[in-house]
């Protein structure tokens, strides 16, 4: 039988408690670039992604989108709505095949009751995930679009191996979802890519872009936010 202590959030709760409630979930398995929620969605349940990958994009009625962020294993979504009732505020849709354990708001605000170690991870969560939010919504009121793709490209960056004064984006995303992770134009994207590899800061190659000297483009961040 699964059971939820295999999900990092219940991993320290009690095991009689996690079968209890491990009988009431759904565990469903989707397809690559499948819906699992869409904007306004009415249904309150929560969702732990066992294995595989989501995106959570934000959109809204003119068409227009941002991506707000990817999930891995491990990770959960729709909290929000099980908490306060309201609609989903963003569509989430798989990048690969993912398996997804789905738990219905009672059990959710139930568990939060009976294990408040549970509850205070989701707390912490949340605060970290409005932190974020604060940060993007200061980055897009007062950093232009090329100090945005920056600071993009750092968060999305991890340690080149061998190379430990670079970091590098992998696999490299493409430049449409660049923009719509900061709020701007593909053609703004481009030219910027462009004129940091002219410059001599980023490379790209089949597998991942380059950022062969991150501390230049944390400098000029750093100078944009005091202009």
């Amino acid at each position: 039988m699964d059971t939820l202590t295999k999900i990092p959030l219940f991993e320290d709760i009690d095991q009689t408690l996690s079968d209890r409630y491990a009988r009431n979930c759904f565990w469903k398995e989707y397809g690559p670039h499948e819906l699992v929620i869409d904007v306004d969605d009415e249904t309150t349940d929560v969702r732990f992604v066992l294995s595989g990958k989501v995106r959570i994009i934000h959109r809204i009625s003119v068409g227009k989108e941002v991506i707000l962020g990817e999930m891995n294993e491990g990770e959960f979504f729709g909290e929000i709505a099980a908490i306060d009732d309201e609609p989903r505020s963003a569509n989430v849709t798989t990048l690969t095949r993912s398996r997804i354990c789905i738990m219905p708001q009672r059990c959710f605000l139930e568990i939060m009751q009976e294990a408040p170690e549970v509850g205070l991870k989701i707390m912490r969560l949340l605060a970290d995930r409005v932190r974020q939010l604060n940060t993007r919504l200061a980055e897009h009121s007062f950093l232009q679009a090329k100090h945005r793709l920056y600071s993009e490209l750092l968060r999305l960056s991890k340690p080149r191996p061998g190379h430990p004064e670079q970091r590098s984006v992998s696999p490299p995303p493409i430049q449409r979802e660049l923009a719509d992770r900061i709020g701007t134009r593909r053609e703004v994207v481009s030219r910027e890519l462009n004129a940091l590899q002219k410059q001599g800061f980023l490379d790209k190659t089949k597998g991942a872009i380059i950022i062969l000297n991150p501390n230049e483009l944390q400098s000029r961040i750093s100078e944009a936010w005091d202009e």
